[in-house]
């Protein structure tokens, strides 16, 4: 176990605090990235790597992993350190205006300041409750996809009528042996141009619609799946051959860990002063779709300017007595760092 030091630590590595080690960076705060992921690029990465995002300043369109692609990359210069895979346990603020943040590793990193940047929580699929699905978890029952290749030649079966649901059987239609998408009814709540796309691979033959009907059972031996078991309100039955089983019902959110810090909640949100986003405990900073105030937005792009008000906000902190003077990018370029392991 060790004792770590940064200036600055950034619990998740999705977009937005992707960004905040960039903006810590631009005025020499070195940051260390807590994420419970194996890889950065939070929800984004986790929930829709290849799904395109429309609403990014400047980019007419770009897939979510190339977006973080783009940050992480944006963020390198300043050499931060990366810890995935752990989680953060425990902020303990220390006499001199540090902050000793516990990892579920065992190691401690001292800190001048702290950014939360983790999304909505702790994400978590609901899953459908269907009798021995645990044994087929993982490889069988999915709940979400990084790559569509990766489920090439499969029998898919698609269950949801979302976004994700519509539009992961769009992607998958060219893409896997056979796809199913199941639904309670024959109206999907998506957007109109993916329900169209949806409706024509339909009518092409690429995509079979089940609807009306619900999940019913897994058919197979507990390790290999055969079918998928599904049920009308009639209570009529028919079963779906297929080896794949995506199920899309949407996530539920807990913040974890972070509800016994001591912060000030709001349904599920930290809440912060809209002009710094430092919590109700000093030095602590919260930013991006975790962090409340008056007015905000669940955008990334909101997210970004949270993460710039926090690293002007907590410079004096990190840097006590220097004046920083606000300036452009344009003029100051990229700022040297002391790359100081962390």
């Amino acid at each position: 176990m060790s004792n770590l030091k940064s200036d600055v630590v950034v619990i998740g590595a999705g977009p937005v605090g992707l960004f905040a080690v960039f903006q810590c960076g631009m005025l020499k705060m070195r940051c260390a990235v807590v994420d419970m992921l194996d890889a950065a690029g939070g929800q984004c990465m986790a929930l829709y790597p290849e799904k395109p995002i429309y609403d990014i300043p400047a980019y007419p369109r770009i897939t979510a992993s190339d977006l973080v692609e783009s940050l992480t990359q944006q963020a390198a210069p300043f050499a931060p350190t990366y810890h995935l895979g752990v989680t953060v346990t425990q902020l303990i603020p220390g006499a001199d205006g540090g902050i000793e943040v516990s990892l579920s590793n065992g190691n401690k990193i001292d800190a001048r300041a702290v950014v939360i940047a983790a999304g909505g929580g702790a994400l978590q699929p609901n899953r459908p409750p269907l009798e021995g699905i645990e044994c087929y978890e993982g490889r069988h029952v999915i709940y979400k996809v990084t790559q569509a290749n990766a489920l090439k030649g499969r029998r898919v079966v698609v269950a949801g009528g979302g976004d994700s649901a519509v539009d992961w059987a769009n992607a998958l239609a060219g893409v896997a042996d056979k796809v199913m998408l199941v639904h309670r009814r024959a109206k999907f709540r998506a957007t109109p141009a993916s329900v169209d796309a949806l409706m024509q691979a339909a009518a092409e033959g690429r995509v079979e619609l089940v609807t009306p009907y619900q999940l019913h059972a897994l058919q197979g031996d507990g390790k290999e799946l055969k079918a998928v078991t599904v049920v009308n309100e009639k209570g009529e039955t028919r079963d779906l051959e297929a080896d794949t089983l995506l199920a899309l019902f949407g996530l539920s959110t807990q913040l974890g860990p972070i509800a016994e810090w001591g912060l000030q909640l709001h349904e599920q949100q930290i809440v912060v002063r809209p002009a710094t986003c430092e919590t109700s405990l000093p030095g602590i900073y919260a930013v991006g779709d975790i962090a409340a105030y008056p007015g905000k937005l669940k955008l990334i792009l909101t997210g970004f300017a949270d993460a710039a008000m926090a690293a002007h906000a907590m410079f004096p902190r990190v840097h006590p007595g220097q004046v920083l003077h606000f300036e452009h990018s344009t003029n100051v370029g990229v700022p040297p760092v002391d790359r100081q392991a962390v």
